[in-house]
């Protein structure tokens, strides 16, 4: 029998002696011939073929090659694109949105300017112009609405605080945004804001403070100094439109107190003007028989009293008398109705004799209604403005005095 025949190994490769020569791949790590099976599947490494087992060769590589799949790359390039056209496309607008905020922003800065100017104001203004995109209306040359707003507008004796505008259907004159010349406004309407707070800051020389009376009416109050004494005034002024431009008040009304002595409503309205007793006064006057019974020898005072002179002559003469008919708090409140202005005229001691001071009250009853009006009344009236503008519907609110405001055929600028 003829022994098998034995394949002899292939070649020796010189390459491939030179690759174990070289030093090893960095994490390479050998490994038994156990390890290369670990599942014992029978699977053989590169390695093991390259030995030349008996019975086996290795794989031709070439018979594992196919193509590549163009179609699923030309789809990734095709999304690709499309990414690329949206991101510029986003990219573009962003840039268009800024570049037509930034137009607007210098046009805005330029329109303020040309309006302190025009209309000669302190305060720079603050204009916002509306519509989007602005760069169309830029083309056009028209805008259809811009808001103003002023602070601290000066007014005669006091000042605005707040103006607010809003002006439609501009026409501009130059080319925009870098070249404004002027502008003439179609329509303009808002509002005057005059505060309280304001009024009560600039004219409070005399310690005045205006708050709200209802309707058209403030009330007026504040103190004045008198004699070496800090007497209140209390009036109330009314706010009229005075022209189409102005509004002033007239002050009525007008009442001096002098704390816990007297009251002096100055008046020819003899039921509601004259010189009457403070609570305070006129019970101390009651209590006290020197002072009652000076006021009680003035047969004119009895009569204004109501008291029957019959009794009144029991009174001086018995003291108990006396405290019966003034003890009362009727009495009191009697005496205080009584106008004292004829009696200091016709009895010149008859203050003094009452433990109140003659030349405190005649200092009050000389303050004339019109001086006191002039340190009261408020007054404003618009600036200058190129244009027909005019105040309407003026009314006082709660924090101050607000009046619309509306115009036509303004022209800012060239």
């Amino acid at each position: 029998m003829r022994p098998p025949t034995r394949i002899p190994p292939h070649p020796r490769n010189p390459y491939e002696e030179l690759a174990q020569l070289r030093d090893p791949e960095p994490g390479f790590e050998p490994y038994g011939h156990e390890e290369r099976d670990p599942l014992g599947l029978g699977l053989k490494s590169d390695h093991d073929e390259a030995e030349g087992v008996v019975g086996e060769s290795r794989d031709d590589p070439d018979d594992n090659w196919s193509p590549p799949n163009h179609r699923a790359r030309s789809r990734f390039a095709a999304v690709s694109t499309v990414v690329k056209v949206a991101v510029a496309a986003l990219v573009c607008t962003g840039f268009l949105f800024l570049a037509d905020r930034f137009a607007e922003l210098y046009a805005q800065n330029k329109a303020a300017e040309k309006l302190q100017q025009s209309m000669h104001l302190v305060t720079r203004p603050e204009v916002d112009i509306h519509g989007f995109p602005f760069l169309t209306q830029v083309l056009d040359k028209h805008l259809d609405r811009v808001d103003v707003s002023v602070p601290d507008v000066p007014a005669d004796r006091v000042s605005l605080a707040e103006v607010h505008a809003t002006a439609k259907d501009i026409r501009i004159n130059g080319d925009l945004p870098s070249s404004i010349k002027g502008a003439v406004v179609g329509r303009m309407d808002g509002d005057v804001f005059l505060s309280f707070a304001d009024m009560n800051r600039e004219l409070g020389a005399s310690q005045v403070k205006f708050t709200d009376q209802g309707h058209d009416s403030i009330n007026v109050r504040g103190g004045l100094p008198v004699a070496g004494t800090e007497v209140r005034v209390q009036a109330k002024a009314h706010v009229q439109r005075d022209g189409g431009r102005a509004v002033s008040t007239t002050v009525d009304h007008m009442r001096i107190e002098v704390p816990g002595i007297a009251t002096y409503t100055p008046g020819r309205d003899r039921a509601h003007s004259g010189l009457r007793l403070a609570p305070a006064a006129a019970a101390r006057i009651a209590r006290e028989e020197n002072h009652i019974r000076a006021l009680l020898s003035v047969p004119s005072i009895v009569q204004r009293i109501g008291v029957p002179q019959k009794r009144v002559q029991q009174a001086l003469q018995s003291d108990d008398q006396l405290h019966e008919l003034t003890g009362t708090p009727r009495f009191a409140h009697q005496l205080m109705q009584v106008n004292l202005v004829d009696e200091v005229v016709a009895h010149p001691w008859l203050l003094q004799k009452a433990g109140i001071d003659p030349k405190l009250i005649a200092a009050v009853m000389s303050l004339r209604p019109p001086e006191l009006s002039s340190q009261f009344s408020l007054s404003f009236k618009l600036p200058k403005a190129p244009g027909d503008i005019s105040l309407r519907h003026v009314v006082v609110k709660k924090d101050g005095i607000r009046a619309d405001l509306a115009g036509s055929g303004l022209h800012l600028g060239k």
